[in-house]
């Protein structure tokens, strides 16, 4: 048995990759530092082996020059890329709310390496990204950046000249999104604390000899964790909906 494969099927096997490798390098949980770069590999082979037969017929003819071919897997690695860190910008949203409530809460100095974002962040913060990814991941919505990606053969076709214009006003309007999501999920909190502090602040002035600092720090943690612990499902609903109604822009 032979098998014969053509060239412009292989070079449309490379233009496959190349958009489908660079948003699993990027997207998050998957693209993590923590995940093993052999395991991003094989998953995005495996992508491309699946999607390649459906997305086929986008593709042209093989460009006669190298430098065509080179530009033509620079813009599919520029695709994959925007629809990875789109969602990874999303993530942005939980950090601001995690951190904001991490200052309202005490709990600002207690801080550790956030593994979906790589760097050092608020406890709380890393809970709520952890927590928020894994709800991605159980409620398959991950699924909605595949079918992003499939759908973004129709947004950006092979060989056509990208908006580079929409990409910029596109990623302004996740930024700008998540920072207003994030602190609209804290907003308890930030109200909790101005409250929470002026009514410190009262106390002191009436009761100088009173030490306020003892009895705030405890009290302003415990209140917290129970506002956190009675408003996370709404604070992760939230999200969700975020996420979802982000990444269905990608979907036509």
């Amino acid at each position: 048995m032979t098998v014969t494969l053509s060239a412009a099927t292989a070079f449309a096997f490379v233009l496959v990759f190349a958009r489908l490798g660079s948003m699993v390098m990027a997207m998050p949980a998957i693209g993590d530092f923590t995940v093993p770069a052999r395991v991003r590999l094989a998953l995005a082979l495996a992508l491309t082996l699946i999607m390649m037969p459906t997305v086929r017929d986008h593709f042209g003819d093989i460009p006669t020059s190298l430098g065509a071919v080179l530009v033509a897997m620079l813009a599919e690695i520029v695709v994959g890329l925007f629809i990875g860190l789109t969602a990874r910008l999303m993530l942005t949203a939980i950090q601001v709310a995690g951190t904001a409530i991490a200052f309202q809460s005490g709990l600002a100095f207690a801080q550790n390496v956030d593994p979906t974002q790589g760097i050092q962040s608020a406890i709380v913060g890393s809970f709520l990204a952890m927590l928020a990814t894994t709800l991605i991941f159980v409620l398959d919505l991950h699924y909605l950046l595949f079918a992003a990606l499939y759908d973004s053969y129709e947004l950006f076709r092979p060989g056509a000249v990208l908006p580079f214009g929409e990409f910029a006003e596109m990623a302004v309007r996740v930024v700008a999104g998540s920072f207003r999501v994030g602190i609209q999920l804290a907003a308890p909190f930030l109200v909790f604390g101005l409250v929470f502090y002026l009514g410190l602040g009262v106390l002191s002035r009436l009761m100088p000899q009173l030490q306020v600092f003892f009895l705030a720090m405890p009290a302003n943690i415990m209140i917290a964790f129970l506002l956190l612990m009675l408003l996370l499902s709404s604070m992760m609903m939230w999200y969700l909906d975020y996420f979802t109604s982000t990444i269905q822009q990608f979907i036509a």
